[in-house]
């Protein structure tokens, strides 16, 4: 079971070229019981990242040396550390390219420090898994354990992010059930204000690992409605 203990001992990577900025952001986060620890560019972002394997990073996408995209990019290719993006530009094309890079969730400038702190909390929680003791889904070769937060396809693992495993296990507690866009973001992002096209980012991701692992045909897109999970 995930519990505030959790929380007490998590570590977040405050990416963020503006002094000011983050000191606010690790005062808060510290605040509220969460270690931290800093870089002010991309390139010591990525070394840090790789050195103190922090559980969360919290991701500027305008930074010197590398830029936020680029290092959300090399941390997806060594792991699935959940990812918020922290990002100035009101472009949705910023803001989606990032999610379908990998990140988790994104926040933007000008933010309340407490909601920043409070996409951290959901984040972290999504990442932990939920209620202990819940019961293994399975639907055709697809095999999700919300408990160890962990899914299959024909008893290969699939390299998820947080967010992929939480659609992934909605869809799989009703097979063949459409999902509307907005039923899938609030299972998945409840305190997130994205767009539902999000969704389809996600989704989008999860469908290419779900055909790389040879459950090509499970995940549908309903048109007009969503998204389900079917096998024949």
């Amino acid at each position: 079971m995930v519990t505030d203990t959790l929380t007490l001992v998590a570590l977040v990577l405050v990416v963020e070229d503006e002094p000011e900025i983050a000191e606010i952001l690790e005062s808060y986060l510290r605040r509220d019981g969460y270690r931290t620890e800093r870089a002010g560019d991309g390139k010591t972002a990525l070394n840090l990242y790789r050195a103190a394997q922090p559980d969360l990073v919290l991701l500027d996408l305008m930074l010197p040396e590398l830029d936020g995209l680029e290092v959300l990019r090399r941390i997806r290719s060594e792991g699935n550390t959940p990812v918020i993006l922290v990002t100035a530009r009101a472009e949705d094309l910023d803001k989606l390219l990032g999610l379908e890079l990998g990140a988790d969730d994104y926040v933007t400038k000008p933010f309340s420090p407490r909601e920043v702190v409070a996409r951290v909390k959901a984040v972290l929680r999504r990442s932990g898994g939920g209620e202990s003791a819940r019961a293994i889904l399975r639907c055709g070769p697809l095999e999700v354990d919300p408990e160890k937060v962990v899914a299959r396809v024909n008893h290969e693992r699939l390299d998820l992010t947080p967010t992929e495993f939480r659609l992934l296990e909605t869809l799989a507690q009703a097979p063949g059930k459409a999902f509307s866009r907005a039923e899938l973001l609030e299972a998945a992002l409840p305190e997130s204000n994205a767009l539902e096209r999000v969704v389809d980012v996600h989704l989008k991701n999860l469908r290419k690992k779900l055909e790389a692992a040879g459950a090509s045909s499970l995940l549908e897109t309903v048109r007009g409605v969503g998204y389900r999970l079917w096998v024949e």
